[in-house]
């Protein structure tokens, strides 16, 4: 599938848009209602392909899961031991989130498991899991250097473990949190740099023994999961594709509506402030992901920044869009500390950056980052996805500001995190045309 994509029309009036749920939550919602007592209500769960990966693995697995519509599960719980062997290989599609943190909740069972994935998941390290979830006493087997599918053998017990993770990711942390709901004794994650706490404020929600603040957390084994109702926030990830096209197009306000704005997820939100960007929050509430508000963005000039690399953690997913955001401000932006994008759904450095050096645009790229200069006359182009999600995305938005026509080739994968995407961005006046 491939993406044409003209340029945009000004729009004169303040856009009100919705996105879909939050693809972290939503991963993390259905597993652990899955192993609770009782039945939890899931609202706004986001119906992307990632997360339908995830229920479908869960419902090999025993749990029931009824929908109400697209985005209202009702998932009744089998307890923390009462997950059944499943009958054939769990196939986790594209979701490398929903593979990694499987593993931590597979390895603790009774029962074998298999852990597959797409060609592109298949492709992706999880050295960085399998590492400590052998520590704790977990068997895996992996080929092809320790990448997918992973295969999970059933061990007598796990023990606690004190890990300190050698790259910030909240996969990571989650994957070794959820093998200590079975392991003996407490398990401890120490980080170098703070990570998003959802899995932590799950638990703590749904009655789990946790302590967690900024760059720690630590369970007590072997207790029990309460059901309980939760409430989806929209993804800040998804947010991020309409905040930075309103933000570089003329004559635009964007409002995006009930948006998760954990401190971990927004460190898009600051870098584009340090560059100059008209963007605010409004009717800020809390929740138990943290707070929640509507986000506003304005038409605005930019102007280029060194990058905090204390940001880089937080925004990791939003980079792609960031060097869009880049490529239209005045001065040469630099990026660094960001080799975690080497290994996503594709080489995201290589990726938008070959494909920003077609629209015109000069680019250095170094082994974790890139130098991006601003304020280049763009050019349309043929444009190549890597068949990854947010490179599809964030080119869309670069290329609704060219005059001519550009195709976008192989945008399959955007299904996996905002199906609507399309229709989405048609609000804010961009025309994209959907290709076999």
């Amino acid at each position: 599938m491939d993406w044409i994509v003209r340029k945009s029309s000004a729009l004169q009036d303040e856009v009100v848009l919705d996105v879909p749920g939050d693809k972290s939550i939503s991963h993390r919602a259905v597993m652990l209602a899955s192993i609770a007592n009782g039945v939890s209500r899931i609202d706004g769960f986001l119906d992307g392909a990632d997360t339908r990966a995830t229920v479908n693995i869960m419902r090999q697995l025993g749990a029931k899961i009824i929908e109400h519509s697209r985005t209202s599960l009702e998932v009744h719980g089998v307890g923390l031991h009462g997950l059944r062997k499943p009958s054939a290989d769990l196939d986790c599609g594209n979701a490398g989130t929903g593979m990694r943190l499987l593993a931590g909740l597979l390895c603790g069972q009774n029962f074998p498991s298999t852990l597959t994935g797409d060609a592109s998941l298949s492709k992706r390290p999880m050295q960085r899991i399998i590492q400590p979830l052998q520590l704790m006493g977990a068997q895996i087997d992996s080929e092809n250097e320790q990448r997918p599918p992973l295969k999970i053998q059933a061990v007598d017990a796990l023990h606690g473990v004190s890990y300190r993770p050698a790259v910030a990711s909240a996969q990571v942390k989650s994957a070794v949190l959820l093998a200590g709901l079975y392991a003996n004794g407490t398990t401890r994650v120490d980080e170098i740099v703070p990570t998003r706490d959802y899995t932590e404020q799950l638990l703590r929600e749904m009655g789990w023994p946790i302590e967690f603040g900024p760059g720690f957390a630590q369970v007590q084994g072997k207790a029990e999961l309460r059901a309980v109702d939760i409430n989806v926030p929209g993804d800040f990830s998804s947010a991020a594709f309409a905040l930075v096209a309103a933000i570089i197009s003329e004559n635009t306000v964007t409002k995006i509506r009930n948006v998760g704005l954990a401190k971990a997820r927004i460190g898009l939100f600051e870098a584009l402030r340090l560059m100059g960007a008209d963007v605010k929050i409004e009717n800020q509430r809390d929740t138990f992901a943290g707070p929640v508000g509507d986000v506003v963005a304005s038409s605005s000039k930019l102007h280029a920044i060194d990058l905090p690399t204390e940001l880089v953690a937080d925004m990791i997913d939003e980079i792609p869009i960031f060097c869009v955001a880049a490529a239209r401000a005045n001065g040469v932006t630099r990026i660094r500390g960001a080799a975690e994008l080497r290994v996503k759904e594709s080489d995201r450095i290589h990726a938008i950056a070959s494909n920003l050096e077609r629209m015109g645009v000069r680019v250095t790229q170094f082994d974790d980052g890139m130098d991006i200069e601003g304020g280049c006359e763009l050019n349309a182009a043929d444009l190549q996805a890597f068949d990854d999600h947010r490179i599809a995305m964030s080119l869309s938005v670069l290329a609704g500001q060219v005059e001519a026509v550009s195709q976008i080739r192989g945008v399959e994968n955007v299904a996996t995190s905002f199906p609507k995407f399309v229709e989405t961005m048609s609000r804010l006046g961009y025309a994209i045309e959907v290709t076999a």
